[in-house]
């Protein structure tokens, strides 16, 4: 998305990428887009697929008490959500950036930076390097980018959760049209989709769940249990794909280090109950090609030095509402009953409340990037090209 995004305004990149092409375009992760991250993918010409393919949905339900409770998005908010996969959304990005000849190297092994603080930063893997003047580190949680800032120049602030996500990917109807999830005695329960044919299911369950421990018949019938409700009719189906999520936060301050700018898992992460993640990842890549087209269009580098101050009230705010969906749904194991029935009055004030409803529906369906109109990239664009002759 950045290298799409810099393209647009310009500025030339190189992605390095060390899977396959065929991996990262089948790797199920998230699927939620919020209105600003849809509507930056149409405003910028990679939402071909997704305007034929995605789901819109105009809300999502709450279960508990064996009772659908709806919230209303456009009604509360006046935005609305996409179910599209972030697969799909990826195949969308790499198509785009070859058909416009850019450099994409799959495969790259070995990868390792230096020179951050130079005025060229290297980027090595193989036996090639790449000289440039930033670098991105968009490569998650695990990568090499954020291990390669000097001890003690971040601090990355960490919460663990006492449960993980149960996740299979099924050839089965959705239930319902739109999200469902479910605050049962039992656990956390979530009913999405990817597909009118292929649903997304989840079950709450502990970190260190063993899936041999949960064969097909199993998962359907605490499916059919943690969502039971007159409205819902789960159909079982084969199942497709199935792991293991651990539930965490954590957030590195600042998000960036002499020529090196963190971006998406790299920088954060979200618990998936507030379907933050990649719609952050989103947002992060957004500031971060403005930064850039203004350090090469203009030569100021105002907005590279705030890139983290523009960026972390943001991720603050996602982790905030991806905390309170959390603590809001799931059980917690030594739960004298106290908990249990707290969440179930929270729940009911969301649902009978419309300023509680509306602060749901607006955090859900995100906020929108500042002026991320088509007509200022390609006004903004159309400079630097004038400039430049």
């Amino acid at each position: 998305m950045l290298s799409h995004l810099l393209h647009l305004h310009g500025v030339e990149s190189v992605v390095v990428e060390c899977r396959s092409r065929a991996y990262v375009e089948q790797r199920v992760r998230a699927g939620v887009l919020e209105q600003a991250s849809a509507d930056l993918l149409a405003e910028t010409g990679v939402a071909e697929r997704m305007r034929l393919e995605g789901l819109v949905h105009e809300g999502i339900h709450l279960l508990f008490n064996r009772r659908l409770h709806r919230v209303d998005f456009q009604k509360l908010a006046g935005r609305s959500i996409t179910v599209y996969g972030q697969q799909e959304i990826v195949k969308d990005l790499i198509g785009a950036r070859l058909a416009a000849s850019g450099q994409i190297i799959f495969d790259a092994a070995d990868v390792a930076i230096s020179g951050i603080l130079d005025e060229h930063p290297v980027i090595r893997f193989r036996e090639n390097q790449i000289e440039c003047d930033f670098i991105a580190g968009c490569d998650g949680d695990h990568g090499v980018c954020r291990t390669a800032i000097p001890q003690g120049m971040l601090t990355r602030y960490e919460r663990n959760y006492p449960f993980a996500w149960l996740g299979i990917l099924a050839q089965a109807a959705p239930a319902s049209s739109e999200l469902v999830y479910s605050n049962h005695e039992r656990g956390f329960a979530l009913l999405s989709m990817r597909t009118p044919a292929i649903s997304r299911l989840y079950l709450q369950c502990s970190p260190d769940e063993d899936l041999a421990n949960w064969p097909d018949d199993r998962i359907w019938d605490e499916l059919g249990t943690r969502l039971d409700c007159d409205a819902l009719q789960i159909a079982s189906g084969p199942i497709l794909q199935r792991g293991i999520t651990p539930m965490r936060s954590s957030v590195c301050e600042p998000m960036q280090f002499g020529k090196l700018f963190l971006a998406g898992d790299a920088a954060h992460i979200v618990p998936p109950t507030g379907a933050k993640g990649m719609n952050l990842a989103i947002a992060d890549a957004w500031v971060l090609a403005r930064a850039l087209a203004a350090f090469y269009h203009s030569g100021t580098s105002e907005l590279l030095e705030s890139y983290s101050s523009t960026c972390l009230p943001r991720t603050w705010r996602a982790q905030h509402f991806a905390w309170w969906m959390t603590s809001m749904l799931h059980r917690y194991e030594h739960d004298s009953g106290f908990e249990h029935r707290r969440q179930l009055a929270e729940l009911d004030a969301v649902t009978t409340s419309q300023a509680a409803a509306a602060h749901l529906a607006e955090n859900y369906t995100g906020f929108p990037l500042k002026s991320t109109a088509a007509g200022n990239i390609a006004g903004e664009t159309a400079c630097a090209t004038k400039a430049s002759q």
